[in-house]
């Protein structure tokens, strides 16, 4: 069945992150905005509403009192010497990343506070580098925890978004998937597609594909916010770059099927230029999901720096690519082996200081802002509950009270039968002797210690050193791991305004692009690898951006 055709001034497609903000700014402005989306209204607020929450800013007050000497030239540098931009396509995504700089060094912070966001008070340290000062990494901790994580980023602007619908300025439709951007005069001028059939899906589970009817949308301004790839692995693997290596046979997702890309070839399809599009970020600590939401769910462990990181046959991960290090560093090391998984050696001590799991469900307190459970599962003696489901219910969790115990449960597990088990043994009993010396040649545990200078990492992040085998700090503790899906780099190529560009460069009139849709920003902002903590400001910045723009 048709549906009346509807028009607008501003047409939001995808109501992620970036999508709540570009629609609440076009609102604000006065325009009339409809927002559609494929899925059923539960999923508002998209994959954002999931994160852990990680915001990066430069020079924040919560650095400054963390004693954080920060500034916009060392975060240029490290931004720079992460992105390693070096292709001609790459002149939009250095214009957003000079932006976005200015972005966090500036008015991001109060811009956030002013939408009653707030911050936990200890900041991350994530993508730490290792290799020198120009090259990747963040010099200092930057990854602030907003209190609330996903869902409190979320809130302000779906609530805008609320009461911008409650006063007849801002239309939702769910259930409306874009199978076409019109185009007139070489302008886009709003959108077709298919309406499907009304779901009562709980967020994120997949929802029914059945078609009832179809609609079009006339908009003087449409803007393309409808995420990344990362739900169709056929869609990852057809983009993965050689320079990583094979695609795995088999990956967790980090993301709901629905993040699964429909929108790039739509929209390239209208003249969008889609650019970057090998550049990745997938994690490499995924562990199954004992509790799954989406198919494949795969949960990521923020590791701290003390587990010892071991390839699928039992041989040590080089210098720098210890746990939090290098995100994409390791991924290309270990596609090298051959093999789709990886492990972590550990003790019970460790994993109760330093194993956080990213997503908003994992983090009960931060999510809930509950302070007392915070103060009782950050600071008390073991692990989160979140982490000890894991320990208890997890497939990938082996627990002994032995090394012996420890290694012959790791051979006797899916993947185990490539185990060196003498070459395991040798690893940790290397590693053991070396941190019983106030003195070492051992590059991480040098690392380790290093870091336990820093505040925060001390309180909440980093053990005390000690050996694996130690039974005061056991039991032992073997972790399986696999490439996670998650985000990606590339996407619709943009000028600051967000206006989407064709392949000559130039403006492809009434269309915009914002979010993960286009990189980030530009098409991506990123270059080749992420600081971390930049991907939900990514969202906030460009659909902003884009926002702002459409309603001029």
């Amino acid at each position: 069945m048709t549906t009346t055709p509807l028009s607008t001034d501003v047409l939001v497609i995808g109501w992620g992150l970036a999508g709540l903000v570009a629609a609440s700014e076009a609102a604000a402005s006065g325009k009339r905005v409809i927002l559609i989306d494929q899925e059923p209204r539960s999923n508002l607020g998209g994959q954002a509403w999931w994160s852990f929450g990680g915001l990066f800013f430069i020079d924040s007050p919560e650095q400054r009192r963390l004693g954080i000497k920060d500034s916009l030239e060392l975060a240029t540098q490290d931004w720079f010497g992460n992105a390693a931009f070096d292709r001609a396509e790459d002149h939009w995504p250095r214009k957003w990343a000079e932006a976005y700089l200015q972005f966090a060094a500036g008015e991001k912070r109060a811009w956030l506070r002013e939408r009653g966001v707030g911050f936990f008070p200890v900041v991350g340290w994530a993508e730490r580098g290792g290799y020198g000062a120009i090259g990747p990494g963040n010099s200092v901790p930057r990854f602030h925890i907003t209190w609330g994580t996903g869902p409190g980023i979320v809130a302000p602007f779906a609530d805008a978004v609320h009461k911008a619908e409650d006063a007849g300025t801002l239309t939702i439709l769910p259930r409306h998937r874009v199978t076409e951007l019109v185009v007139s005069n070489g302008a886009v001028v709003g959108a077709r597609g298919e309406r499907l059939a009304n779901s009562s899906a709980e967020r994120a589970v997949p929802s029914s594909r059945e078609v009832v009817g179809d609609f079009e949308i006339s908009a003087a301004a449409t803007i393309v916010s409808s995420g990344g790839i990362g739900g169709n692995h056929d869609l990852v693997r057809a983009a993965w770059p050689k320079r990583l290596g094979t695609p795995p046979a088999r990956m967790l997702t980090g993301v709901p099927a629905y993040v699964d890309g429909s929108m790039h070839a739509v929209s390239e399809a209208a003249g969008a230029h889609l650019i970057n599009g090998d550049r990745m970020w997938h994690y490499v600590e995924g562990i199954t999901n004992w509790d799954p939401v989406w198919p494949a769910h795969g949960i990521r462990i923020l590791p701290g720096p003390s587990s010892l990181w071991l390839d699928a046959t039992g041989k040590r991960l080089p210098v720098p690519l210890f746990p939090g290090f290098d995100t994409l560093g390791t991924l290309e090391h270990l596609r090298a082996t051959g093999h789709d998984h990886s492990w972590f050696v550990t003790s019970r001590h460790i994993v109760e200081k330093e194993f956080a799991l990213s997503g908003s469900e994992q983090n009960p307190d931060l999510t809930g802002k509950d302070v007392r459970l915070l103060l009782k599962s950050r600071l008390a003696k073991g692990p989160t509950g979140p982490v000890q489901a894991f320990l208890d219910e997890g497939e990938d969790f082996i627990v002994e009270n032995d090394l012996e115990s420890l290694l012959a449960q790791m051979q006797q597990h899916d993947g185990g039968e490539v185990l060196d088990i003498d070459a395991v043994r040798r690893e940790v009993v290397a590693r053991d002797r070396e941190i019983e010396n106030d003195f070492t040649k051992d590059a991480q545990i040098g690392m380790l210690r290093s870091m336990r200078g820093y505040r925060g990492d001390k309180l909440i992040r980093t053990a005390a050193p000690h050996r694996l085998q130690d039974p005061s700090a056991g039991p032992m503790i073997a972790v399986k791991l696999h490439v996670l899906t998650r985000k990606s780099l590339g996407g619709i190529k943009t000028d600051l305004d967000g206006r989407a560009l064709n392949v000559d460069g130039t403006v492809i009139p009434g269309l915009y692009a914002a979010g993960e849709a286009s990189g980030f920003g530009g098409g991506g902002v990123h270059g080749y690898r992420a600081l971390e903590g930049t991907f939900l400001g990514g969202c906030l910045f460009s659909g902003r951006q884009a926002g702002r723009a459409a309603a001029r």
